[in-house]
């Protein structure tokens, strides 16, 4: 009986289909890294424990040090270098981080990026957030350079641009 050693998957990726061949037991984030060039998904913990892979998987956040290249196979997939629009300019929480002052060393920010900009298009953006929300959308990330007083700001600030976007 022969063992597939690797597969090849295609994967839509910040909108546009990729093919890879990986390993089969390839993890997401370091196919990203490695077998795609995609270098702005950090990894941190490896256990899905700091957020700073954070993607998103079908809209939806998930930890890439956490979930198989193969698992994503026929899925859309956005990076953080995805957020941005076609013609460069910032996503609003991209936006709302450089101007909140939001980042330190920078490297749990995209893992921060991907779950707040989820998480804020998934909500009815005409309510004001609660600090409760803000905490539940930054909760699940880790930071050991800001104190999250600016990120939470931030998330205030990319609230309100979405807002008044529509």
């Amino acid at each position: 009986m022969s063992v597939d050693t690797e597969r090849t998957i295609t994967v839509t990726v910040n909108g546009v289909p990729r093919e890879a061949t990986v390993p089969v037991r390839r993890l997401l984030s370091d196919a990203l890294r490695h077998d795609l060039g995609l270098t702005g998904t950090h990894v941190g913990c490896e256990h899905g424990v700091c957020g700073a892979c954070t993607v998103l998987v079908d809209g939806d956040p998930v930890r890439s040090c956490l979930l198989l290249a193969v698992q994503v196979d026929g899925a859309s997939v956005t990076t953080v270098e995805g957020l941005a629009s076609d013609d460069g300019s910032l996503h609003p929480v991209q936006e709302a981080f450089r101007e909140c002052h939001a980042l330190q060393c920078g490297f749990c920010t995209p893992g921060f990026l991907m779950t707040i900009a989820a998480g804020l298009e998934k909500r009815d953006n005409a309510a004001e957030l609660t600090e409760e929300e803000v905490d539940d959308l930054v909760g699940g990330n880790l930071c050991r350079c800001t104190g999250y007083a600016n990120i939470k700001k931030a998330v205030h600030h990319a609230n309100t641009a979405m807002r008044d976007a529509q």
